[in-house]
This record gives C-alpha cells, structure tokens and sequence, in this order.
C-alpha cells in the first residue's frame, strides 16, 4: 500500500494472491489493508490538504504533466500487466493505457482553467465575488474491468482541483494500481497527496470512506447495487458522491443504415474488453427488414474472434472477470435460448486449449430475443450480442428507453432528422450516433437514472470536486 509517501504493508502483516484470469496462474500478492490502514491515509490526505489545497494551479498543472510523461514512457510494460492482471488483449491494454494518460494530460491543462467571477450586486456598495475551491479529501473506489484508466479518470481532475485522494482498486486488479501509484511517487507528489489502499474485502474499508469525517467526497464506479448502497450511506453524512455504474445500452439499427457497416461497429465494440464494459451495447434493435444481412455479417466476423490468453497474437476475446461472470452469461444463454431464441454462433464455455483453467466464455450472436427473456433485461457484462426486431421508430424508441439504466446508446442512421429525433429521445447520458467509441477524456462520460450520478472528464468532471464559495463586499 501506498501511504503518507511510503509503501507499507497491511499492520497485521496480511496479504492477498493476485490471480490470472487467463490460467489461474498466482502472479503477486499484495497488503490486505483494513479499516486501520483506510483511516491512517484519510488521516494522510487531510494533513496533505492544508499544504496541496493551496498550490497554484501552475503548480498542480506541472505534477500532472509530470505523470503524464512517465505513463507513457512505461505504456508497454503496464499494458502487459493489464493483459496478466486483467485478461484482455494487449492491444486493448495499450489502448486503455493511453486513454489513461490522457486523463492525466487533458486536466493537467484544465487545472488552470479553474474560473471564478463577478456578480453586478442590487447595492452601490456592494461587490460579489464568486470562487472555486476543492472539496478536500476523496475517497475513490474503481473497478477491475479498467484498471488504470478509472483511476486516472478519477485522480487527475481531483488533483487538478486541489483535491488529496484515498484510493481502493478493485480487489481483481490491485497490481495495476500498484504501478499507477508509483507513477506519481516518482512524478513526485508531496506526501499524502495520493494513497492507495489495497484490501481483499472491500465493505468494511467503503464503510470508513462513507462514515469517516474527514472524507469530503466518494467517487465509486462498479454496480448499481453497491452503488446505492454507498450514496444511502453517504447521504447520512452529507457526503459528496459521483458514481458510474451499469448500463443497459440499446444498439439501434434503422432500416435506411447499411447493415454491415453497422454489424461491423456491433462487431468491435460489443466484444471489446469481452464485452465487460458498461457502455457496451446489450440490446441490439435491428429493423426487420436487415436483420438478416446484419446478422449474417455479424456472425461471420464473430466467428473469426480467438479466446485465449491476451498476450498472444490474434485473441480479441479474453478472459470473464471470474467464474461467477461466466456463470451469470450462461445463465442469460440459456434461459433465452429456452425462451425460443436461437443460438446463431458460440452458446459454451470454451474449455479446449487450456482455457478450461481461466473463465473463458465463446462470443456469441443470439437471434429472435423477445421482452421476457433476461438478456433483454439484466447487463450481461460478457461476449453476448442479443439481436431483437424492431418496425416502427417511436416503437423502438420506447423499448430502448425502458430500462432502469442511461448510460449509452448506439443508433445508426444516414438520416440527420432522424439522429436528432433519437439523440434528443433517448434518456442516456452517452449516444453514439454512428459511432461506437463516443468517449474521450476531453469529453463528458456519466450516465441517467441508475446508471450514475455527476460526470467524469471534460470540463464537467473537475467540477465535481470543486466547491462554489460567494464573497459579498461591502466597500
């Protein structure tokens, strides 16, 4: 663990494996921290705050800069952690290492765009003066599926605004943040102004981060289960919270868009990270009258996609997060299938080659997916594309939107009236209007209903850790 400016091990000495998806092979082990380790860094970053909270922007922005650069110089070697730790494809790790870096850049820049102003006042003499000021300590939480880029996609707008952090990875994945810390150890950042705690259990260290005075703000990404569990607690304490959590996204496929152009974006961002990620798509609306070519070119380049281990060339599908993940997808399968869909590629575990030993799942195309099935209903967060018919657009409108989730949304249409009907339509936080990678770190990323509260990245998500404070001058 990471705290006060020194590695250190759990008090009790404790320690936890770090397993490989991919094989199961035990690859480090890291401290077992508690409720005694959550406190001394909350103790560490409310001391560091008094001296960081003061430093000027410039100051901040140089810090920052300074991580930035040593993300990228080490890019390779922690995207092939990422593959061991995390499973995916060391393509897809490089990617996300990038993206993390450039977290680190684009609020190294926002840090002196922190603005305040002036109010015209009812009273001749009287002036209002209006300034930004951090919240102070945060307590983080990320998840395993993005092991470096949800922590700089957190850390560096909350450095920028004068924010110290505590922070506890995923129990899947604490060698990643492992070396993220050390980026800004040797960027470095005083003492206390980024802590990492590490811990096998996570509820009893959450617990501290939403109870403990000291702590100004949480800001988890995971389920929306825990999530709600987090704010109820938070709000007792009047906690700040931001929270990214499921999604649900619909995929809608009008009949005037090319269908292979759009089973090919399906194609790319349903399987990414194996279909682990929140914004990937889960409902696939396709007019009926393409939904044939669509999922005959979906299928066939479903079918050329390898699983295995992702540092070897040619695997686009790795590893589920555990056997649980792979348990939850199979249930899904097997309960639509049963339910009258049909399987048009995949449908098994894949257990040939050695990946019996990891928690490996086949993509699989399911088509004739009807309302009472699961899939249509659960976040599958696995290699699962679920294809359903659609006619009408106010019919498809009303179906993609009833959902407990907002995150994203896909639509793919020629017909500018049409996207704006959609975009304007839909009750999502992210539409991809014949884009299935609409996210940047210059950009929003946040979700509706119970896919989340506030925004990350963009110029909105330093907001989150920033206090609005009013001077009235009488002169």
């Amino acid at each position: 663990m990471y705290i006060n400016g020194q590695w250190c091990d759990a008090i009790d000495g404790a320690r936890f494996q770090v397993t490989n998806p991919a094989n199961g092979d035990v690859i480090g082990d890291v401290p077992n921290g508690g409720v005694k380790e959550a406190k001394a860094a909350i103790d560490a970053a409310s001391e560091a705050f008094k001296a960081w909270s003061k430093t000027t922007a410039y100051q901040r922005s140089a810090f920052l800069y300074k991580a930035y650069g040593l993300m990228m110089e080490r890019k390779e070697e922690l995207a092939r952690l990422m593959t061991i730790e995390q499973g995916k494809p060391l393509k897809a790790s490089r990617n996300e290492v990038q993206y993390a870096a450039d977290f680190l850049l684009w609020y190294a820049e926002e840090a002196k765009r922190i603005y305040g102003e002036t109010i015209p006042a009812p009273r001749g003499d009287q002036r209002f003066i209006v300034q930004q000021h951090p919240v102070g300590v945060v307590a983080a939480v990320t998840p395993w599926n993005y092991p470096i880029s949800m922590l700089t996609r957190k850390m560096a707008p909350a450095l920028a605004a004068g924010c110290t952090i505590v922070l506890k990875p995923a129990e899947s994945t604490p060698l990643c943040a492992v070396e993220t810390f050390k980026i800004f150890h040797d960027a470095g950042l005083p003492a206390g102004v980024v802590n990492l705690v590490t811990a096998e259990k996570p509820a009893e260290i959450g617990d501290e981060f939403v109870s403990n005075p000291k702590v100004a703000k949480l800001t988890f990404t995971g389920s929306t289960n825990v999530g709600k569990m987090l704010n109820q607690k938070a709000a007792a304490n009047m906690k700040r919270v931001s929270m990214e959590l499921g999604g649900h996204a619909p995929f809608i496929v009008f009949d005037d868009a090319d269908p292979e152009h759009a089973a090919k974006g399906v194609s790319l961002v349903k399987f990414l990270n194996t279909g682990q990620a929140c914004i990937s798509p889960n409902r696939l609306f396709v007019h009926k009258s393409i939904a044939e070519p669509f999922i005959e070119t979906l299928q066939a380049r479903v079918q050329k996609m390898r699983g295995g281990n992702g540092l070897e060339d040619g695997i686009s599908i790795g590893p589920l997060v555990g056997p649980g993940a792979v348990d939850k997808v199979e249930r899904q399968v097997e309960d639509a299938v049963a339910k009258g869909a049909r399987v048009v590629c995949g449908g098994h575990r894949l257990l040939d080659n050695g990946l019996d030993k990891g928690h490996f799942y086949a993509p699989t195309v399911l088509a004739d997916v009807t309302e009472d099935m699961l899939i249509y209903r659960e976040e599958t967060f696995g290699p699962v594309a679920p294809v359903i018919t659609f006619e009408d657009e106010a019919e498809v409108l009303e179906r993609a939107n009833d959902t407990n989730y907002g995150l994203a949304a896909y639509v793919y249409t020629p017909n500018i009236s049409r996207a704006f009907r959609m975009y304007e339509g839909l009750k999502f936080g992210i539409i991809g209007i014949n884009d299935i990678n609409p996210t940047a770190a210059a950009a929003p990323f946040g979700g509706m209903k119970e896919s989340g509260l506030g925004r990350e990245g963009g110029h909105e998500g330093i907001q989150e850790y920033l206090e609005t404070k009013l001077g009235g001058f009488a002169i």
